[in-house]
């Protein structure tokens, strides 16, 4: 069943409503935003070496750790192992870091870093990379919504679905789905075989091909060496563990009620990384685990801006403070929101849907 308007017939349209929400937006022109962000655009290699090595050495201490466990306490391999997810989504921001250029000043050494922490976080580098530029250049365009976002479809398209269709849409926006089996099928199928890339992206279905051959003789040789156990503590928990955060907090990063989706003859690049991107107000040991990916809106205002300069961003821009900011547990509750509705612009939930149909 399709639907020429939206149910909420009454509110102004997305060109008449504010680009912020009241008392949410930076004072100042956009164009003055990259001017001054600029000094934090920075990379630092002191900084990142640190970060890189320090990073690298708690994970290979935790490896031993869980590897020596096995034979005393699987409760304790299990303890061992959820911080192996945390260091997981560590290692893949990063990695992401390198994806933008970010880490490192020298391109070479961000190519070559980021390949490596694309393996041990099970990411093909130069697909991840491209398709993660692709979404910070269309992020809250609702004509290019290609790679990198959760998948949110519109009132009317919504509405114009088969029941089937629905169906399908309603079992994807579920957060049990999006925590239980989101990591499995983005690290373990969809990076493994990833169908959306063209086949004329050699240089990237190369990366997959080289990386699927190295991950498949190291998962095969812990197996060999140490048991099933081990791939399990050392692999397939901290993907569970480790990716469901990750996902989380992916998905609260662009999925609230005032968020931006504009056409793209209204669109903007400065309005949908302020207003699209939210603020994760986070404890401080869970922002260093997710290499202040919280910061998301700056993030996407300016993504040479490396992770570790990110906190002093925002404690020397107090304009970036009160942007969409959320804490951890105000996020759970976005959980709801799952359709785009384009006459109020505001994403909003099945319920609301159906209420107004009624």
């Amino acid at each position: 069943m399709t639907s020429s308007s939206s149910p909420a017939q009454t509110a102004s349209a997305p060109s008449d409503r504010p680009k912020f929400r009241p008392g949410h937006h930076p004072p100042g022109d956009h164009s003055s935003w990259q001017k001054i962000l600029a000094p934090f655009a920075r990379a630092d290699v002191g900084k990142a070496t640190f970060q890189l090595v320090s990073t690298l050495l708690l994970w290979l201490a935790n490896t031993v750790a869980i590897l020596w466990s096995l034979n005393v306490s699987l409760w304790l391999t299990a303890a061992l192992s959820c911080v192996q997810g945390g260091l997981f989504i560590r290692l893949f921001v990063l990695h992401h870091d390198c994806g933008h250029g970010s880490f490192f000043p020298s391109k070479r050494w961000n190519d070559r870093v980021g390949r490596f922490l694309g393996l041990l976080s099970l990411t093909p580098y130069r697909y991840w990379r491209r398709t993660h530029a692709i979404h910070h250049a269309t992020s809250g365009n609702l004509d290019r919504r290609e790679f990198g976002d959760i998948t949110t479809l519109t009132v009317d398209e919504y509405l114009a679905l088969p029941w089937w269709g629905r169906v399908g849409y309603r079992i994807y926006r579920n957060p049990l789905a999006l925590v239980l089996v989101g990591p499995s099928y983005q690290f373990l199928l969809k990076h493994r075989l990833p169908l959306d890339a063209p086949l004329s992206w050699r240089a990237e279905w190369a990366g997959v091909a080289l990386q699927n051959l190295l991950l498949t003789g190291a998962v095969t040789g812990l197996w060999l060496g140490f048991g099933w156990q081990a791939v399990f503590f050392l692999v397939m928990q901290p993907i569970i563990v480790g990716g469901a955060l990750g996902l989380w907090l992916f998905y609260v990063q662009h999925q609230f009620e005032d968020a931006y989706w504009e056409r793209s003859e209204s669109w903007d690049f400065e309005t949908a990384s302020l207003q699209g991107s939210s603020y994760l107000e986070m404890p401080a040991w869970l922002h260093w685990f997710t290499g202040n990916i919280g910061y998301h809106h700056i993030h996407h205002l300016a993504s040479r801006i490396p992770n570790y300069r990110l906190r002093d961003c925002i404690e020397s821009v107090p304009q970036l403070r009160d942007i969409n900011r959320f804490t951890l547990w105000e996020s759970l509750k976005l959980a709801k929101l799952n359709l785009w509705d384009e006459a109020t612009g505001k994403l909003v939930s099945f319920r609301e849907i159906r209420t107004a149909r009624a």
